[in-house]
């Protein structure tokens, strides 16, 4: 039996041990997939454990100061738009939502670096860690990029390149595996020094709570198509999530936050001049090449 089935067979227990209705306010579109383990990548999942609040919970923390509840629906729309716009982030502080995670060790080491949250992991002192390992499919094995130290560029590696590859982390991650078994078992070695010849692909699970207006800054910059793909697919994952929980919130976040383009002072000078009919290229509009081609892009300008 796996890890995800272990915590369903105990989370399974535990609701019909504690099963009772509630007054609080939920959530319809969480309630359907609570629990439920959504799969993300090879070995990952994302399961929703707990929650509180919803749009409503927001509407009313920011009403609290005059004492009015929830009023209509398009009242709390554009309430939670302009809290969104203007970034009066605490009524979104009113949301939480606790997740448990199974994800390659290299990614769990960019996700703990949201120092926001509260997280308790799979302890590999305690613990014999599962056989799974991350294996990238053939389309994400790409050469390093040449412009950013921290990325892949859009070069493929060819098919006997792509297929070498593959072989070396399968066989290096079995036989990892292998020895690390070998040490625990046969030489009796301790799980916390044993652990240390596995590599960063080895899978590792965590439960992880998160206020909502902390939760959409770790989704803006991880679910950027600037993030690596692997934890882009976890973050395109919890967006959904967001999206059934919050659905006003996810609205606002996308309009204001996550698709939005954000000017500068000097940006913003330069596409009021453009508006008057100034012809204004990278050369005359003092910015550098690489806050030009950001502008550019964004506004679609040819030079």
């Amino acid at each position: 039996m796996n890890a995800a089935d272990s915590s369903k067979e105990q989370i399974d227990a535990l609701k019909n041990e504690f099963r009772s209705e509630t007054v609080r306010i939920t959530s319809p579109g969480l309630e359907e997939i609570l629990y439920k383990p959504i799969p993300v990548l090879d070995h990952g999942f994302i399961r929703v454990v707990d929650y509180m609040g919803t749009d409503a919970s927001i509407v009313q923390a920011a009403r609290v100061s005059y004492g009015a509840g929830t009023k209509k629906v398009q009242e709390d729309r554009g309430l939670i738009n302009y809290l969104m716009r203007h970034s009066h982030t605490t009524p979104f502080e009113m949301c939480e939502i606790k997740l448990h995670l199974k994800m390659p060790m290299f990614v769990a080491r960019q996700w703990v670096r949201h120092r926001t949250a509260s997280m308790n992991e799979y302890s590999a002192r305690y613990s014999v860690l599962s056989a799974d390992f991350y294996i990238p499919k053939n389309s994400q094995l790409s050469k390093q990029s040449k412009n950013n130290k921290q990325g892949k560029s859009d070069d493929k590696l060819d098919e006997a390149s792509s297929k070498e590859i593959l072989e070396i982390l399968k066989n290096s991650s079995r036989d990892a595996y292998e020895k690390y078994l070998h040490m625990i078992d046969d030489l009796s070695l301790a799980r916390e020094l044993a652990r240390t010849v596995l590599p960063v692909s080895v899978y590792t699970e965590m439960y992880w709570k998160m206020d909502l207006h902390n939760l959409l800054h770790f989704l803006k910059l991880r679910e950027d198509s600037h993030a690596q793909y692997e934890i882009r697919e976890y973050a395109k994952v919890i967006l959904d999530i967001v999206k059934r929980w919050t659905p006003i919130v996810y609205d606002a976040f996308v309009n204001y936050r996550k698709d939005a383009v954000v000017l500068s002072k000097t940006r913003a000078g330069l596409l009021k001049r453009m508006l008057k009919g100034e012809k204004i290229t990278q050369e005359n509009s003092g910015l550098s090449k690489g806050e030009w081609f950001e502008f550019a892009t964004a506004f679609d300008i040819k030079d």
